[in-house]
């Protein structure tokens, strides 16, 4: 008798305990009984961001990827405060469209209120910005809670570099999961919209490496641009377009580019310059520009395996109501 109840016992805790790790499972029906409006919600909402601002498409993807770098695809990047993620180095003066997110959650909310993530309100609006820019689709996984508290100190180490060698991005990568070369070049693909500071890639311009000359990969008509509008102690600030003769449209251009040396930042040229990228990544930059539709399908499942960098599921977390801050 106690050898059965013990055995049901036993049964009934495994059951429960395969139940849990399915529902912690992150699916693209998550939302369809809670909120089942919520992709068109947030279609809506993208869609007149980006009428109203073109750059905002980029902006909507960077926070995605800047967000799941760094403790997993949390929303811990919205979060206000001292220890605000929006104050490390990579994200100072540089993320935004955080003004859109809120206004995202506000019509989420409004529909569904107390239902759906910020984190993953930035997943599905990544996806949106990329097909409306001319982009692939995919199946964004859902089902992401919120992080309570940023990771500042993390953001200052985690995320990528215009100033990092290939070997470190690469590393960077693999530190969150993203093994695969493949991930490396196809998500940097990214960069085929979006514009960049000048403080970002100056650097290559007049005294590259402490050599007195620029960077001998950057194409010299593009230097000779670049010098006029980033003087050697110029406004920092000043953008120009990551994706030269391809602006706003998200396509393989960038890939075309990095072959004639037209690659704006130093870890976008060193994809296909740099001695590390003989025998890593110089192949697939190659690959690429001359077949759109892999790099599209490359880029759609690599986005979804960052999409699933250890995601806050089940009783973690929470479900923040204000993408700025915890509730209360």
């Amino acid at each position: 008798m106690k050898s059965s109840n013990f055995k049901g016992c036993f049964f009934l805790v495994t059951a429960f305990m395969l139940c849990l790790a399915v529902r912690s499972q992150l699916t693209s029906g998550f939302y369809s009984a809670t909120c089942p409006n919520l992709l068109q919600i947030v279609r809506s909402q993208v869609m007149m961001a980006i009428k109203a601002e073109t750059r905002m498409a980029a902006s909507l993807l960077r926070l995605h990827f800047h967000d799941c770098f760094v403790n997993g695809c949390d929303a811990s990047i919205l979060l206000d405060g001292d220890q605000s993620e929006k104050f490390a180095l990579p994200n100072l003066n540089s993320a935004r469209g955080f003004e859109v997110v809120d206004a995202i959650k506000a019509a989420v909310e409004s529909a569904c209120s107390g239902v759906v993530s910020c984190a993953d309100i930035l997943a599905i609006a990544a996806r949106d910005s990329v097909l409306l820019s001319g982009g692939p689709t995919w199946k964004v996984l859902l089902g992401r809670r919120d992080a309570l508290i940023p990771n500042k100190a993390q953001a200052n180490v985690s995320l990528p570099s215009p100033f990092d060698n290939l070997t470190a991005i690469i590393n960077k990568f693999a530190a969150v999961g993203l093994n695969d070369i493949t991930d490396v070049v196809s998500l940097s693909g990214g960069h085929t919209i979006g514009l960049a500071k000048c403080s970002t890639f100056s650097n290559r311009l007049f005294n590259f490496s402490g050599n007195g000359s620029p960077d001998s990969t950057l194409d010299t008509s593009m230097l000779s641009d670049l010098q006029a509008l980033c003087p050697v102690n110029g406004d920092g600030n000043k953008t120009t377009v990551l994706d030269r003769n391809s602006v706003d449209l998200f396509d393989n251009n960038y890939f075309q580019n990095l072959l004639t040396g037209k690659g704006l930042l130093g870890s976008d040229q060193i994809l296909f310059s740099s001695d590390q990228a003989i025998s890593t990544t110089k192949s697939l930059v190659q690959i690429y520009s001359g077949n759109q539709p892999l790099f599209f399908s490359d880029f759609a499942n690599s986005m979804i395996r960052m999409g699933n960098i250890t995601p806050l599921t089940g009783t973690s977390g929470q479900i923040r109501k204000n993408c700025r801050v915890v509730n209360s």
